[in-house]
């Protein structure tokens, strides 16, 4: 297996597509934002014109696409990846969508003679830029061997969930619900510290070295304390529409996701009030309400 591909070039898809030519993989892309294709051009992939021209050039391509609907257009729809893949090509789901379409998209790649590798992937702008990210991964095991060297390419752990459709997805969504909550009460705390007149650099040591510091929560303080609430590869309508999915599944397995909801909540309103902002954003909105700001 020497070629890859990649559909969509953003903040996760670029990353994605860097370290697969880093890795010695001939690199295909494709996306709708023709300077996202002149950047993958820069470094040294091939810029491709369609979907199809994608799929037609590569082994195994990973799907970075925002929603199940993009995926499902991109892998099944006319000139997709299952018209143009050749058989035993792998299609690899990294983008994050609800299990049932994932579920829904591997019934109808059956029979196509080509694999899906469900594998939504957690590490963020950071991980997927230094080929760093966790990955989620369901497949038939003998799949995912003869398809792990393209996928550790681009991560540096690889986590066998399940052997079906879906597996990776519900994983991730449990995962996103954790996340979620763990921001948002950084959110809070940020906010809180900041009307009792706490220094931000202060509270990030505090956090930082004690029980509640984690790589969520640290991360949040720092760009909060720095004022760096866009630009930093991680924006708010990813992890609002996670959430989403999180609660959805909660909703289809009856159990009850109080403070996922809390959360969903949270990141509802701050995309609401900065649309183009990053998850930190909400920590502003926050501040907004009560006049006070957490500076370093």
């Amino acid at each position: 297996m020497k070629t890859a591909g990649v559909i969509g070039l953003g903040d996760m898809g670029s990353g994605l597509a860097k370290n697969l030519i880093a890795a010695g993989f001939a690199t295909t892309g494709y996306d709708l934002s023709a300077a996202r294709c002149a950047a993958l051009a820069e470094m040294g992939g091939a810029a491709a014109e369609s979907v199809a021209a994608v799929g037609a050039a590569s082994d195994a391509v990973f799907v970075m696409v925002m929603n199940g609907d993009q995926a499902r257009e991109v892998i099944l729809g006319q000139g997709g990846l299952v018209d143009s893949m050749a058989p035993g090509g792998a299609v690899i789901l990294s983008a994050t969508i609800r299990p049932r379409e994932a579920r829904e998209i591997g019934a109808a790649m059956a029979g196509t003679g080509l694999h899906l590798i469900d594998t939504p992937v957690s590490g963020g702008f950071p991980g997927a830029q230094n080929g760093t990210l966790t990955m989620m991964a369901a497949a038939p095991a003998e799949v995912l061997d003869r398809f792990a060297p393209v996928m550790e390419a681009v991560s540096a752990v690889i986590h066998r969930v399940g052997e079906a459709p879906g597996q990776g997805q519900t994983v991730k969504a449990v995962l996103q619900s954790l996340i979620g909550s763990i921001f948002s009460a950084t959110f809070e705390a940020a906010v809180l510290a900041a009307r009792a007149g706490v220094a931000g650099e202060t509270l990030f040591n505090v956090v930082s070295t004690s029980s509640a510091g984690c790589g969520c929560a640290n991360t949040a303080l720092e760009n909060i304390i720095d004022r760096k609430f866009a630009g930093t590869g991680s924006g708010i309508g990813t992890m609002h529409k996670d959430l989403t999915i999180s609660m959805d599944l909660g909703q289809e397995l009856e159990v009850p996701l109080h403070t996922a909801a809390a959360a969903m909540q949270i990141f509802h309103a701050g995309k609401s009030r900065f649309p183009e902002g990053d998850n930190w954003a909400c920590a502003r909105m926050i501040e907004e309400i009560v006049g006070a700001e957490l500076h370093r």
